[in-house]
């Protein structure tokens, strides 16, 4: 006969149709801005974390990874693939799900779909690292990659830094106007680009977002003027850049973890021990960000493990009180612990 499951069997499970409920519940603009309070938080707490590079397994079509994080409390991981090519075949570049567990007891507490929640996290970490590196009062910026992560990014900024106007370019046209599209009537005022240097026009933050797994180069060095803050996302493995090296040598680098983003990054261009700044240690004042008018800020951001944690951890609680998630039958939990044969014979048809 059938058997119920237990309590303690079941796991919530957050798929894609209830994060994008849950994000529409929240507010789309509150959520980002309250996801980059909660990873200023988590920031500030660097060093609780256990910390090591992503895991990850190259191929020449792209890259699948495994984030592992815990402070002492709860363990958390990500699985997330990067495959360029994809987009050729009708299929999402990247892809992820993860898992909250407890460390007492190793027993999983959330599973939740990450495609969604992972661009929302990465552009609440740019909007984050531009709260703390941008120059004051900064209104305009530009996007230079309209793909998936594009209105992510321009939400974020605007929620969290206020910027007004938000300059595109992507070398496919429909791209932009698919950006232009979705931002409508979202209190932006929206540009669009016919070259990546029009678009940095004016522009005091700037960000870069493409896919190509190869070194390229998106900006160069005569691009980029004095004052503004770069946010460069989209070189995020080895071998796929986006900036001109002339560029990093005239910048003052802030990086996540840096043993992760030398193999990654767009450092990966520099000598191993080129001196970058850890974005933790300018949140908790340890160490300067923005000194003066004139400087040229970088973000190397690849994303990391405590950035997903925090995710994950935001959207635990912000389910409480909601339906937005399913109870997954994913333990076992028999009645006797040492019983687990007898268990799997009584669920005998």
């Amino acid at each position: 006969m059938a058997l119920t499951p237990s309590p303690l069997a079941y796991v919530p499970f957050v798929s894609v149709a209830n994060m994008m409920k849950l994000v529409h519940h929240v507010g789309i603009e509150t959520f980002l801005l309250e996801l980059t309070d909660a990873m200023e938080a988590d920031f500030r707490r660097w060093e609780s974390f256990d910390k090591t590079p992503r895991l990850a397994a190259h191929s020449e079509e792209g890259v699948i990874e495994l984030m592992p994080t815990s402070d002492g409390e709860f363990y958390g991981f990500k699985y997330v693939n990067g495959h360029p090519k994809n987009i050729k075949e009708g299929l999402q570049t990247v892809t992820a799900f993860g898992l909250l567990a407890s460390v007492g007891t190793g027993y999983p507490i959330l599973l939740s779909e990450m495609t969604v929640l992972t661009a929302l996290r990465t552009a609440a970490m740019s909007a984050l690292a531009a709260r703390h590196l941008a120059p004051e009062g900064a209104a305009c910026m530009a996007m230079i990659g309209n793909g998936a992560q594009a209105e992510f990014q321009a939400l974020a900024m605007k929620a969290v830094c206020g910027i007004d106007t938000v300059r595109l370019y992507d070398i496919d046209r429909a791209a932009t106007d698919k950006v232009l599209r979705n931002l409508d009537g979202l209190d932006l005022n929206l540009v669009a680009c016919d070259t990546a240097q029009e678009a940095m026009e004016g522009a005091q933050i700037v960000t870069t977002c493409t896919a190509d797994k190869q070194f390229a180069t998106i900006l160069t060095d005569n691009m980029v003027g004095a004052g503004v803050h770069l946010n460069a996302v989209g070189g995020d493995c080895p071998g796929k850049t986006e900036l001109h090296r002339d560029i990093l040598m005239r910048s003052d680098i802030f990086v996540e973890y840096p043993e992760q983003t030398r193999i990654e990054g767009e450092i990966q261009q520099l000598d191993p021990d080129h001196p970058v700044t850890e974005l933790w240690q300018v949140i908790t004042g340890a160490k300067p960000g923005r000194t003066g008018p004139g400087q040229v800020t970088l973000f190397d951001s690849v994303g990391f493990a405590i950035e997903d944690f925090t995710a994950l951890c935001y959207v635990r609680d912000r389910l409480e009180g909601t339906d937005l998630y399913e109870k997954l039958d994913l333990l076992a939990d028999p009645d006797e612990p040492r019983d687990l044969f007898g268990m799997l014979l009584r669920a005998a048809p």
